[in-house]
């Protein structure tokens, strides 16, 4: 058996501009992967925010600190606006207040 990078070795002789191609695919799995993630953390931290009733401060902590890591991930892809997630996930603007951003 071959391991991964004999493999890559044998698809750069037969065709160069191919070697790096499977690797390329796979760190954008790894990308939406991470960023489909993040998305379902602040899902989920917008609708304990949503459903909070006497400790609100602590799902709105959990919430600023969720949206402000997915827009990490989304910067580090490449997706520099967020107004339409901001809109399309309803981020309120009290999420927002606390990473420094408005909804405009």
């Amino acid at each position: 058996m071959s391991s991964l990078r004999e493999s890559l070795d044998l698809i750069r002789m037969v065709r160069p501009e191919a070697g790096t191609a499977a690797i390329e695919h796979e760190i954008a799995q790894e990308r939406a992967s991470s960023l489909g993630a993040a998305e379902a953390n602040v899902i989920k931290a917008l609708a304990r925010l949503a459903s909070a009733t006497d400790d609100r401060s602590a799902a709105l902590t959990t919430a600023q600190k969720a949206v402000w890591a997915y827009f990490v991930q989304r910067e580090l892809i490449g997706f520099r606006k967020h107004a339409d997630v901001i809109r399309d996930l309803a981020i309120p603007g009290d999420v927002l207040a606390g990473l420094g951003a408005t909804s405009k």
